[in-house]
């Protein structure tokens, strides 16, 4: 029987039979994985067994293409934050971006790290000042990982790097506003702080967001629009608000 134990970041659970969950997890050096957990639903699980919790997981499978039994250990519980409209909607959606999007088994080391930093982000400033950007970021990196990477580095249109201010949704190409010249509104518009750095504004994160969500829905979540794009709808709602 194959054994692996390892830190992981819990993404998605779900409930199955009378008792049982199945869960998946993004590992650091496996990728996503999937993982029957006996009494999932029981009381004492049910606070482990949430989106964003870093756990400790055990998993044991007689066969590769066999689902493993799971056992998780609490590292790390972000269940305080879930009481918060602002945090819980970016934990929800940048989890359930991760569980669908990804395929399971395959190796995501950066991906890793990254939403790793983006929970520990929201984990140290709630409000959304500290991790919005971060979590623009996590999805730009998604898109790249999964080979529908963003090119943000030159005009599509001149050649050169100066004045980005929009992206291109066909090419998905960064194009400069002497570029743009009379075609503004076909393009997305490109906050400053995914060129220049830093953590952006409140505009400028909302930017962030209409523009790598565009670029998601058209390529990643083709076969997840109404489940997991509602979790995104509820997060930009809420970050408007907050805008507002």
């Amino acid at each position: 029987m194959a054994v692996l134990i390892t830190p992981a970041l819990i993404c998605g659970v779900r409930s199955h039979g009378e008792h049982g969950a199945i869960a998946r997890l993004l590992t650091p050096d496996h990728g996503l994985l999937a993982g029957y957990v006996r009494g999932g639903r029981a009381r004492a699980l049910r606070p482990v067994l949430l989106p964003g919790n870093s756990v400790k997981a055990e998993f044991r499978a007689r066969t590769e293409e066999q689902l493993a039994g799971l056992a998780v250990e609490l590292d790390h519980s972000r269940a305080p934050l879930l009481s918060e409209p602002l945090p819980a909607a970016a934990i929800d959606w940048i989890c359930a971006l991760t569980a669908v999007a990804l395929p399971e088994g395959t190796p995501y080391p950066a991906l890793y790290q990254a939403l790793d930093g983006v929970l520990g982000a929201i984990d140290a400033a709630p409000a959304a000042r500290g991790w919005g950007a971060a979590l623009v970021r996590y999805e730009l990196l998604m898109l790249a990982e999964l080979g529908f990477g963003l090119d943000l580095g030159r005009c599509a249109a001149t050649g050169g790097n100066e004045d980005l201010a929009f992206v291109s949704p066909r090419s998905a190409a960064a194009v400069s506003r002497a570029g743009a010249e009379g075609y503004e509104r076909r393009l997305l518009p490109l906050p400053r702080f995914l060129i220049e750095g830093g953590s952006g504004d409140w505009p400028s994160i909302v930017d962030g967001l209409q523009l790598t969500g565009f670029f998601l829905e058209r390529s990643v979540l083709t076969d997840w629009r109404a489940d997991t794009l509602a979790a995104r709808e509820r997060l930009v709602d809420r970050l408007k608000r907050a805008v507002a």
